[in-house]
């Protein structure tokens, strides 16, 4: 029986950045800030969600000849509106994401999950995954944020994007103990790499216990298999000592009479 993760724990196992090492190229170029990684985030839900959605409902009418270049144009022309929107809506957002915003298009993540999951999946399955697909890429560029927000500033802001205006903005370092690397190519590559790690680590330690149950469960079940076995021996040597005593007892009977 497959074992159900819990939802962090699914974020965390499957997440396409840390774990399937999909989405590095946006992952490293736009986690300076959390405003950024917010923006990117609900960008990448809404393109992956409609996508998943739209190639579902296509794929059975898609000739296979041509539906990577279909899927391509389904999610080029969700990038352009989403684009478009942020532009009119959210200028600033647009311009500090800069390409990254119409490099969407060919983020691994969008099409492989159209590719792989919901050319041979129903709608619903498909938003699910989806949505659990986005989330797990947005919990990744956030947790990238947070980490070379705070150690390369000292300060964790966040505004809102229609505004501008400031949300909260806290000092949690105090100055002169930043680390400015981390706001650098150099500390996006840092950081990803000790997340990777830790994400790695996790997993091996998850196995591990998985493998050591199952060993368990196997010794349990051989020690099982053990004592049955020798318990059928002891009631096959019973009742062949019962059936040769009532063997002589009637030999014995026999030679009375």
């Amino acid at each position: 029986m497959e074992k159900k993760n819990g939802f962090l724990t699914e974020l965390i196992l499957n997440n396409p950045v840390f774990g399937l090492y999909l989405g590095i190229c946006s992952a490293l170029g736009i986690t300076t800030a959390l405003d950024n990684a917010v923006g990117m985030g609900i960008a990448v839900i809404i393109i992956l969600t409609i996508s998943n959605i739209v190639v579902s409902l296509i794929a059975p009418i898609t000739p296979d000849e041509i539906h990577i270049p279909v899927y391509i144009v389904v999610i080029a022309t969700l990038v352009t509106i989403v684009g478009l929107l942020m532009q009119a809506f959210m200028p600033s957002l647009y311009s500090t994401l800069g390409a990254f915003v119409d490099l969407i298009v060919v983020n691994c993540i969008i099409l492989g999950r159209a590719e792989a999951y919901a050319s041979s999946h129903n709608v619903k399955d498909s938003i699910r995954d989806g949505l659990m697909m986005g989330l797990a890429y947005t919990f990744a560029i956030l947790a990238m944020s947070l980490i070379r927000q705070i150690l390369g500033t000292g300060v964790l802001s966040l505004s809102n994007p229609l505004t501008q205006q400031t949300i909260f903005s806290l000092r949690l370092l105090p100055a002169g103990y930043e680390i400015p690397v981390l706001t650098s190519q150099t500390g996006a590559f840092l950081t990803f790499a000790c997340l990777a790690a830790a994400v790695a680590a996790y997993k091996n330690s998850i196995d591990e216990k998985e493998a050591a149950a199952a060993k368990e469960a196997a010794k349990k079940a051989a020690a099982d298999k053990a004592a049955k076995a020798k318990e059928a021996a002891a009631k096959a040597a019973a009742a062949k000592a019962a059936a040769a005593k009532a063997a002589a007892e009637k030999s014995s009977v026999k030679e009375g009479a």
